[in-house]
């Protein structure tokens, strides 16, 4: 690492150094989610049942995401903390192995595409009309899925050698490309073809293709710290020690996949409008936890650059910090949320049901997004800094058994729909405890 980048990781004041790092991946975020909002409200348009069968691939989609986010954060804790300690050359071969998962991925996913996709609508639906546009959109979304991929890992590079704002140039690039080109191919204005669905899911994997190719370009003009070699690409220990750290990421991702498709498979019982609306929430809570993300993506460099210098104090200055602005950021958004889900569900083209099943349901779940921000900054936290089996712990529960559990459990007791949306607050504020608890462990061993 260049030595002003290794300065300001270490020596500048941790409020710039924080807002310097995370604010430009808070804003690409912001854009990038974009990507399924638009999707969606611009799918609505065709009809509901369109809308329905993207909700249904939303898990899918969080699988692929999953396993591209939590590569990423193995690059992001491990290159700066080479770095931190003097080990350029470990740095530049953590890159290089990621570079060659993507290339596994992409292939393993390319095939999955084109075996799993009917499979798994026909398990969920019989309705004709969600199955066939749920298989065209969601065929093309994991046959080409490469640039989620290489664009997490291209961007974390970025990120994680000090080059934030470059990070957030490249996802925004694929981020616009998606907003314009969306309703050119799903209604076929000026001279592109109408594709309905199958034009929303073109657009979406060509934007994040370009962002890739934009992230790739710059790592190679611009990066300095990081060299890509042929000859790195090859199977080697890196591998083990990059999933060992992302691994917890992937787990909390591929489990709210898991638990979307379970929390689905309940609502099914009373309606497919109800899932359409989950889909909705899903999308909006993503929406809101962008600037978590984008937090998390400049603390965790901070994190493990100074783990590994052993600068303690700059560790916790940099946890309390982001969990005073994040937590504001999330109450302010919630009661945003609280006061127009009305005009929330006019964006979706909602019909009279979906908006009568609506308001209560995101009325219910705005409440839970302060809490679950809380959980995934100390996660992060606790991954970046060797406690990667406590954020286990706390994700399976957050992510998947509280939630199923409690949906069920309100399932079975109430048979009332209105009533199964309280089990996202709860299960969110039960999982933000345990967080807290495990986090203030954490510091008080590093105050040791």
């Amino acid at each position: 690492m260049e030595r002003d980048q290794s300065n300001k990781l270490a020596m500048m004041p941790m409020n710039k150094l924080l807002v310097s790092m995370s604010l430009p991946m808070m804003v690409s975020f912001f854009i990038q989610a974009l990507y399924n909002i638009v999707d969606s409200m611009f799918v609505a348009k065709l009809s509901e049942d369109a809308l329905t069968a993207v909700s249904l691939a939303f898990p899918v989609q969080q699988v692929i995401t999953a396993i591209g986010v939590g590569t990423g954060v193995g690059v992001n804790a491990l290159v700066p903390r080479y770095m931190g300690q003097g080990e350029p050359r470990k740095a530049n071969l953590v890159a290089n192995t990621a570079v060659l998962l993507c290339i596994c991925y992409s292939v393993v996913f390319l095939i999955l595409g084109l075996t799993i996709v009917s499979p798994y609508y026909q398990v969920q639906t019989n309705v004709a009309s969600i199955a066939d546009g749920g298989i065209t959109y969601l065929t093309i979304v994991v046959c080409v899925s490469a640039g989620v991929f290489f664009g997490q890992i291209f961007e974390k590079l970025l990120v994680c050698n000090g080059y934030s704002t470059l990070a957030m140039l490249s996802q925004a690039s694929g981020a616009v490309f998606n907003l314009v080109f969306d309703p050119l191919l799903i209604f076929g204005l000026g001279p592109f073809p109408r594709m309905g669905i199958a034009g929303a899911a073109l657009a979406t994997v060509l934007g994040q293709i370009l962002g890739a190719l934009i992230a790739f370009i710059l790592n190679l003009k611009r990066n300095p710290n990081i060299r890509f070699r042929w000859l790195l690409l090859r199977p080697n220990g890196m591998v083990v020690s990059i999933l060992s750290v992302g691994f917890p990421s992937m787990i909390t991702m591929g489990l709210s996949s898991a638990t979307t498709f379970c929390v689905n498979q309940i609502l099914l019982l009373y309606s497919t409008t109800a899932t359409a609306v989950y889909g909705i929430w899903m999308k909006l809570q993503n929406f809101c936890y962008m600037p978590v993300f984008g937090m998390n993506n400049g603390m965790v460099p901070i994190l493990s650059y100074n783990l590994g210098n052993k600068r303690y104090g700059r560790i916790r200055e940099a946890i309390r910090l982001a969990v005073i602005s994040i937590l504001g950021l999330m109450v302010t958004l919630a009661v945003i949320f609280e006061l127009i889900p009305d005009k929330v569900l006019a964006m979706f083209s909602a019909s009279e049901t979906m908006t009568r099943i609506g308001l209560v349901a995101l009325r219910f779940c705005c409440c839970a997004l302060p809490f679950g921000a809380l959980c995934v900054i100390f996660s992060s936290s606790m991954q970046a800094l060797g406690y990667a089996r406590w954020t286990l712990v706390v994700n399976i529960l957050r992510q998947f058994v509280l939630l199923v559990v409690l949906f069920g459990l309100f399932h079975l007791l109430f048979h009332n729909l209105d009533v199964l949306w309280a089990a996202v607050p709860l299960a969110e504020c039960i999982s933000c405890l345990l967080a807290i608890f495990l986090a203030r462990r954490m510091l008080e061993s590093l105050k040791r």
